[in-house]
């Protein structure tokens, strides 16, 4: 075990604190990570206040993570020290039920979270990216180019893949129209994936202020959606 500095919320009514715990010295199959940034997410929020009613405290949120490899297990294989990786909601599963045979782990009724899951090395809970450092499986760590800037690509993890996930299955592209409802974390980055994919972008938004950025990210039109006449047409 090796001590890790991040910060936890230690309830639902307090600021996050800085906090030291221990993190498991890398298993065979194992990659260890500096981490470099961390994305914030709303879901961190949510937890961290204990609005979905099922956080165990203290609490360290953040499962937007990318970082550098600084140490594997002697059968990790995809990675070596010093590579820029990534790891998102997910840091395992049972890997036997049919959902985890089909490469469909999210669905996996045994999936350990980033943090506040059962976390089966230790026995105490999983603790997230408001950290210095992670160990994870290598199945759970992905790799991030070194032609994207390190701080840009964390939200990637959540946000990102949570609306390029739809458009690549339902094969958005050219000659296509996309919606967007909302320019926040996940709607700029739909208007992003839609937009490079070759599709119309028309954004939906309440806030007049915000059709400059949104033409900026790639929005083609911008529709307020309080305007009756604007949503008819």
């Amino acid at each position: 075990m090796f001590t890790t500095k991040g910060y936890a919320a230690h309830s639902a009514h307090e600021p996050l604190k800085p906090f030291s715990f221990e993190r498991r010295e890398p298993t065979p199959t194992d990659v260890q990570i500096e981490i470099l940034f961390c994305g914030v997410c709303h879901s961190d929020l949510h937890i961290a206040r204990n609005e979905w009613g099922f956080t165990t405290y203290p609490c360290v949120p953040g499962h937007e993570i990318v970082g550098r490899v600084v140490k594997t297990g002697r059968d990790v294989k995809k990675f070596k020290e010093g590579d820029r990786v990534a790891v998102g909601c997910m840091v395992d599963s049972c890997r036997t039920c049919p959902d985890c045979k089909e490469g469909l782990e999210q669905f996996c009724q045994g999936m350990i979270l980033t943090y506040g899951s059962e976390d089966k090395h230790t026995g105490g809970v999983t603790y997230g990216g408001y950290s210095t450092s992670i160990v994870v499986d290598q199945e759970f760590v992905l790799r991030i180019s070194d032609k994207l800037d390190p701080a840009a690509a964390a939200p990637l993890l959540c946000a990102g893949i949570t609306t390029y996930s739809p458009m690549r299955h339902w094969n958005v592209g050219k000659g296509q129209k996309v919606g967007v409802v909302g320019l926040g974390g996940l709607g700029h980055m739909a208007v992003k994936f839609a937009n490079a994919f070759g599709a119309e972008v028309v954004l939906f938004t309440t806030s007049p202020g915000k059709e400059a950025d949104a033409k900026r990210f790639g929005a083609h039109e911008v529709v307020l959606s309080r305007d009756e006449e604007a949503m008819k047409r």
